[in-house]
């Protein structure tokens, strides 16, 4: 009996604990991929690229609080092909030119739980999200229309 509690102390909570790490690595990888995508459609469906911009900003800030994954996002508008997970993927490709083709990059820095004030920064894990944005091809083009 008492070899028994020894292992599961030993053995459980160090388990659960890895448990609960990747679970909290998964959550906020599914919550930046919904964040790029809704920042996507949002961008796509503006009447302008600045109104655009924001409504990417919002769409993305929000998404993450809804799966519950704290912190401001980092957007960037990257060409048609760039790897979000690099240092820079680029940034300043967003049009709304009928038949355009980017991609936006989410980013964001998740600490893994229980590690608290203690050791922030050094437990931290980046994750990041992309959707490549299609410009609708029949789109009107109203790269220069006012609001």
């Amino acid at each position: 009996m008492i070899e028994f509690v020894g292992l599961s102390v030993v053995l459980l909570v160090p388990f659960v604990y890895l448990f609960l790490c990747v679970f909290a690595v998964q959550k906020s990888a599914f919550g930046v991929t919904e964040a790029a995508r809704e920042a996507g459609r949002a961008f796509a469906t503006a009447d302008s690229e600045a109104q655009g911009a924001d409504r990417a900003r919002l769409a993305a800030a929000l998404s993450l609080q809804d799966q519950g994954v704290s912190g401001q996002p980092q957007i960037h508008f990257a060409p048609a092909g760039a790897n979000c997970g690099a240092g820079s993927p680029g940034d300043g490709a967003q049009t709304l030119e009928p038949g355009a083709s980017f991609v936006i990059c989410v980013r964001t820095v998740v600490s893994l739980p229980g590690t608290g004030a203690l050791f922030a920064g050094i437990t931290d894990v980046t994750v990041n999200g992309q959707f490549t944005v299609v410009i609708d091809q029949f789109r009107a083009d109203r790269r220069g229309a006012q609001p």
